[in-house]
């Protein structure tokens, strides 16, 4: 199991999944499937993410399976933000998706 920490346009949030990088082509079309095409990740620590939510970690991880790799450990991103330093953290790895806008919608014509 992985946890990254996501900054994404709509937020920040933490999630939890069986795919060995965030990079992984699976992963991102998930992602992707839920609107997040563009992020900065952080990985944090596994022992590290279990300790700070508790019990709350040990029920998000028995809902994980193979079939259902990705899981939201966290929705509130000030919370994981107090939860996590980046010095702890590994990354940021930045991903854009390919569905990037080629004008600018609040610009006039």
């Amino acid at each position: 199991m992985h946890v990254f920490m996501l900054f994404t346009g709509g937020g920040s949030l933490v999630i939890l999944t069986s795919h060995a990088s965030i990079e992984d082509p699976e992963l991102l079309a998930k992602l992707a499937g839920k609107g997040i095409d563009k992020f900065l990740a952080y990985e944090a620590p596994l022992p590290l993410a279990q300790a700070r939510y508790g019990m709350h970690f040990d029920i998000v991880a028995r809902s994980l399976a193979e079939t259902d790799d990705l899981r939201v450990l966290d929705f509130d991103g000030a919370r994981a933000a107090r939860l996590f330093r980046f010095e702890e953290m590994s990354g940021p790895i930045a991903h854009e998706g390919s569905t990037i806008a080629s004008a600018d919608p609040l610009v006039a014509a």
